[in-house]
């Protein structure tokens, strides 16, 4: 399977988006994701279907597969605001002559009119016309349909009557002019919405591609620093950084210290210190201090560029109450067709206004009907709340997580490494008889540094030992501990106080030390609990969600932790399993998210209805979470919530005036009440529709979250 990622042009509301979704389908792939407000087209590709295929049919649907054209020449009126600006040249000496007190004789001459309205109605029908017609032979006609069909009635209609002589009566060339010109405007007026929407994602990917000092050696092993683009560099390249200078790529520092700015992955403006052997974030901006470093990965393999590539699929996901409005925009246009019809017919029988005036009823309504309003409600709204997650240190794997926060009603916290800093210490130790300090603490060591465990990290970096033992087999018992075997045959187990079975020992420490289920000793180890999470916690409660903590560690431990942060339910003592069990349980009692950091997490965090996890978690405990917080710690947890709820409202806000726009403005252009000028109001109202809903869309930027 190969991952396939285009950028597509031509695609301006859901129902473009649904015509390459079906046509992929119908080929042979496989779970597409098509985003229109991204313009961009995700999916794998098996080995026996042809690339040219697929991009040669999504042309066919008049779309356009950018980098892979035939021809890589710019085309002659590519785009909205040039095909707007071209249209308005021809269009505005057909509507001067119109306004009130403005007579024009030489304008009012039918054939002169019919001169200024064909190349708009010949550029508009090779755009709108070839799409509707298009996507009429895909089966789902887009909002194109609606607008060809009515240029190309009033177009006809006043053809007709020129050609007969009766021009003065049947000329509704301005109308067919003024439709074209304005739904380019607004197509225009709605691409800049859109783009706006996407504001924070695009200063990510600004972040990307910057110029680096890179440094080089001559023969007489003297520096030399040149320029070069990010884009050039390979990982193992050395690059200098200076103050006020962007990190380009993700590296690791050689020599020197700085305060780094690291708000553009993380969300957190506070500058961090960071020295030799520290780790540094491509995108990140050195604020204080000069600094050498060598690049530790690059293109796709950064931070950054995954932080992107996650947001980018989060908002080709659909969250569960984008369905209805992709139903009803699949069935809008021919809904709309039909009432059109039937306003022509009724207004020519039911009143005496005559053909040509019925038909500009009809007309309004194609004009004014905005499937793209339904359509561009929900994208919208997450396209904001996706991009000021990404900007404030929140990511969200897909879009349906960012919607179900509004259900939260109980998170789970695990304790190790969450709701403490994970940096632990050894407070205290005791061995047993018959065993050397020494051979206690190359034992310990030599287990525990086969673990990722917060508690096992540090007694291997403070017991390090140059003398480990070899074992010859050693496996990382989930929720237990390390589990070894020596060359002859001697086992040995680092764990908790649950591993001693039928050992009788003192309880209350951390580790426990055992050979051949003889007991050699234990560890006791400190673990300070982060800064933030008593306000945290507190926050939540405001918020009426009921908090747990939920642990594999002894009972007093949690309950010191809990009590001190004033957690309401405290679970201690549970093994993965125990854990996967408890999680399933909570949330048939109501939506529960769990954050989590660790191995034994991973499982809990997938049960959960959301799994949050820290940036600073084991990588499988990454994989099973929704969303990360890239603060390394849970200050953005309030936030996460609550721009999960104000992006739910933004959707609600903007379907309610997608559907009342539709439901007011149809019956108003059906019953005339637009007056003469109804297409033309019609067309102008549909664009700025759009407009409305970005506009909504962006306040989500300024809404309080907390």
């Amino acid at each position: 399977m190969e991952s396939v990622q285009w950028k597509v042009d031509g695609m301006s509301c859901t129902n473009c988006a649904l015509s390459i979704h079906k046509y992929l389908q119908a080929s042979g792939i496989t779970e597409p994701k098509v985003s229109f407000m991204e313009g961009e087209v995700q999916f794998e590709m098996p080995s026996e279907i042809k690339k040219e295929t697929l991009i040669k049919g999504i042309q066919k649907l008049g779309y356009k597969v950018r980098g892979q054209e035939e021809k890589q020449t710019k085309k002659w009126l590519d785009n909205n605001r040039d095909r707007a600006l071209f249209s308005f040249l021809f269009t505005a000496p057909l509507v001067l002559h119109m306004l009130p007190g403005v007579h024009i004789h030489f304008l009012m001459k039918p054939y002169v009119q019919l001169a200024f309205t064909l190349p708009v109605f010949i550029i508009g029908m090779s755009y709108f016309g070839k799409s509707a017609w298009y996507s009429i032979t895909q089966g789902i006609p887009n909002m194109n349909v609606l607008v060809a069909i009515g240029a190309l009635a009033s177009f006809g209609y006043s053809l007709y009557g020129t050609l007969i002589g009766q021009g003065a009566l049947f000329a509704y060339y301005e109308t067919t002019a003024t439709i074209i010109t304005l739904v380019f405007f607004g197509n225009y007026l709605e691409d800049a919405s859109v783009q706006s929407t996407q504001r924070a994602l695009k200063d990510l990917v600004k972040a990307q591609k910057v110029m680096a000092n890179m440094i080089v050696f001559d023969e007489n092993h003297k520096e030399i620093i040149f320029n070069v683009e990010s884009t050039s560099l390979k990982v193992g390249d050395i690059i200098l950084v200076n103050a006020g200078e962007t990190i380009p790529m993700d590296s690791k520092i050689l020599w020197g210290e700085a305060s780094v700015n690291e708000s553009i992955v993380t969300g957190e403006s506070v500058p961090v210190f960071r020295k030799m052997h520290d780790i540094l974030l491509g995108g990140s901006t050195i604020e204080n201090g000069t600094i050498k470093a060598y690049v530790t990965a690059v293109g796709d393999d950064t931070v950054l560029a995954n932080i992107l590539k996650m947001v980018k699929a989060a908002q080709g996901e659909k969250p569960p109450v984008q369905i209805l409005a992709d139903k009803i925009s699949a069935i809008f246009v021919p809904l709309v067709l039909g009432i059109a019809l039937l306003t022509l017919i009724g207004n020519f029988i039911l009143t005496d206004i005559g053909f040509g005036a019925s038909m500009l009823r009809a007309i309004a309504v194609l004009v004014i009907s905005c499937p793209c309003a339904m359509g561009l409600a929900t994208p919208a709204a997450i396209a904001v709340g996706l991009g000021r997650g990404a900007r404030n240190g929140v990511l969200f794997k897909n879009a349906k997580s960012l919607e179900t926060f509004k259900d939260i009603k109980q998170v789970v916290f695990d304790k190790t490494g969450t709701l403490t800093t994970g940096h632990f210490a050894i407070t205290n130790f005791k061995k047993e008889e018959g065993i050397t300090e020494n051979d206690f603490k190359q034992i310990a060591y030599s287990l525990e540094k086969y673990s990722n465990h917060p508690i096992a990290k540090c007694i291997s970096s403070q017991w390090k030992n140059k003398e480990d033992i070899k074992w010859k087999t050693i496996e990382e018992v989930k929720g237990m501990g390390i589990q070894a075997t020596d060359k002859e045959g001697n086992t040995y187990f680092a764990g908790s106080f649950a591993t001693l079975k039928e050992i009788k020992a003192e309880d209350g420490h951390n580790i426990y030390i055992q050979k051949n289920n003889i007991l050699l000793g234990w560890i006791d180890v400190a673990d300070e609990i982060r800064m933030e999470a008593k306000e945290i916690i507190a926050t939540l409660h405001k918020q009426g969600i009921h908090t747990i903590l939920l642990s594999g560690d002894r009972k007093i431990k949690c309950e010191q932790v809990g009590k001190a942060l004033g957690i309401q339910e405290i679970i201690s003592e549970q093994s993965p399993s125990d854990k996967l069990n408890k999680l399933e349980a909570l949330t048939k009692i109501s939506p529960t998210a769990m954050v989590g950091d660790g191995i034994n997490d991973a499982p809990a965090l997938a049960k959960a209805t959301i799994g949050i996890s820290l940036s600073n978690a084991s990588h499988i405990a990454i994989q099973s979470a929704q969303v990360i917080l890239m603060n390394q710690g849970l200050k953005n947890l309030p936030m996460a919530l609550g721009l999960g709820r104000r992006t739910y409202e933004t959707i609600k806000e903007n379907l309610a005036w997608a559907f009342s726009y539709n439901i007011i403005a149809i019956p108003l252009a059906a019953l005339g009440l637009l007056g003469t000028w109804g297409p033309t109001y019609g067309a102008l109202i549909m664009g700025l529709s759009d407009v409305v809903l970005a506009i909504n869309s962006l306040r989500l930027f300024k809404k309080k979250l907390v």
